[in-house]
């Protein structure tokens, strides 16, 4: 098993290596290149389209665009209810500020098309903190609107043809390391409160703080997203399903400074008030480098609850953890029906990672008694190699987390590893043909008692939605 998924996960960095060169290769050919005709898989097509150049957009990396966005879509509005609309960008480099989005609308970025985020704190307006947190992330009053926004939409689409979108982030990361930031800095795309969301085949560099922020929203489809930022690069997480239900990730490849997943539903005393969980949501072909962070984390800010997530096909290198649970006292909420299967990890410090005193409080008013549950953890078919330590499972005293369950896991410890591979206090559960031997804590149940760490047999609802094929010709392409 170790030596036929390490082989698999070499198998998948030639190909990640290949995948990138043929891209590059592609960009090379057509650079220039000034064809009018393209199609793509989407949950809609769109009966209209324009070019953002027909709304006074020029490409040249300095000449912000941020109003011909504004009026394109405004225009474009027009036929929400007669078939929706597409707003097609070319080729070019296109400096812009924050625009929002409407619905029944695709954006659509040509592969040679980079959005540059403008560095014109001006064009960033700031509006109200998250419901569910109740402050900003990085201080305590509003946050800066999100480069692509849009809140109470339905059938919204950002496509294209691996176009890029570049945060620019430096500028807000030195304002950050410098406390200078009288707001929260800007996510690279937010939806809020939405339905019917597709989010696919992009490149995402850069962003501020989070990429990809869906919150309080519903039938997602999160595909082929490339994410890179640097690794010290402080909270870039890639993806972050917040509050929402009927989520499928598949198909995306992220570097960041942070957790490349991070599953959330709120901050303490406002998540429980909000009491909007994270449930329905599957996570499928994955890879993740992000040193210091998780592949896939759970929490912290998971007071609404998270439930019912999937995790299948998952590739980490150089990564701090597998799937990481983080909460602590005052979280509340839940944590349960966890099922991770198929998962190929390499340089770890950890494969396994609970914690149950992450802290950080949004204020001092949350409740000492809101304990957070947290059962129904299953891990299977893992392979590890050159790992310090196996797993740090800590839970909550006289808050145990419980239903842990691993099955066919074997964990290759690295040279200089940790003299005792396994961390246990505050926990229940059970495991089978699992290497190094774990703790008492979770003892061996033997080959035939595996079955309760197997994924659930009934399909998500976003699963059974399948894509159309939409094609277009451009005036302007």
């Amino acid at each position: 098993m170790r030596i036929e998924g390490m082989r698999l996960v070499c198998g998948l960095i030639v190909v990640i290596v290949l995948l990138n060169s043929k891209k590059s290769e592609s960009r090379r050919s057509k650079s220039g290149s000034r064809s009018n005709s393209f199609e793509y898989n989407a949950i809609n097509c769109r009966a209209h389209s324009a070019s953002l150049v027909d709304y006074g957009g020029v490409g040249d990396g300095k000449t912000s665009n941020t109003k011909a966005f504004e009026n394109a879509i405004r225009k474009l509005s027009e036929y929400e209810s007669k078939g929706g609309a597409q707003l097609y960008v070319p080729a070019g480099k296109w400096l812009t500020g924050s625009f929002n989005l409407i619905s029944h609308f695709t954006l659509y970025l040509h592969q040679d098309a980079v959005l540059l985020a403008s560095q014109d704190m001006n064009e960033w307006p700031v509006i109200k903190p998250l419901p569910s947190y109740g402050r900003g992330r990085d201080a305590a009053a509003g946050r800066y609107t999100s480069l692509i926004f849009g809140t109470n939409l339905t059938d919204v689409i950002i496509t294209g043809d691996n176009g890029t979108i570049d945060g620019q982030g430096a500028f807000w990361w030195q304002q950050f390391h410098k406390k200078k930031l009288k707001y929260t800095r800007p996510y690279l795309i937010e939806l809020m409160f939405s339905d019917n969301i597709q989010i696919s085949n992009l490149t995402l560099l850069n962003s501020p703080s989070w990429h990809v922020h869906p919150t309080y929203s519903s039938n997602i489809i999160i595909k082929g997203i490339t994410i890179n930022a640097p690794v010290t690069s402080p909270n870039t997480d890639g993806i972050n399903p917040d509050s929402c239900t009927n989520t499928r990730i598949e198909d995306c490849y992220i570097v960041s400074g942070d957790d490349c997943v991070a599953v959330k539903s709120g901050w303490d005393e406002y998540g429980i008030k909000f009491g909007m969980p994270t449930k329905q949501l599957a996570i499928r072909r994955l890879t993740c480098i992000s040193p210091y962070s998780a592949t896939i984390a759970l929490g912290s800010e998971m007071s609404g609850g998270i439930e019912d997530v999937r995790a299948e096909d998952i590739t980490a290198i150089n990564t701090e953890s597998g799937v990481r649970i983080k909460t602590a006292v005052g979280r509340g909420g839940y944590v349960k029906d966890i099922y991770v299967k198929r998962m190929y990890l390499h340089t770890m410090k950890w494969a396994f990672w609970m914690t149950g005193n992450y802290g950080s409080h949004a204020d001092s008013h949350y409740d000492p008694n809101a304990l957070p549950e947290i059962k129904g953890i299953n891990y299977r078919d893992v392979v590890a190699e050159n790992v310090s330590m196996a797993a740090r499972l800590e839970g909550i005293s006289k808050d145990p987390f419980t239903g842990i369950c691993m099955a066919n896991v074997t964990i290759g410890l690295a040279a200089k590893h940790k003299k005792q591979p396994w961390t246990c206090t505050d926990i229940q559960g059970v495991t089978s043909g699992v290497t190094p031997q774990p703790c008492d804590l979770l003892p061996d149940q033997g080959p035939k008692k595996i079955t309760a760490c197997d994924f659930p047999p009934e399909n998500l609802p976003i699963d059974m939605v399948e894509l159309k094929k939409c094609s277009y010709t451009m005036k302007h392409a």
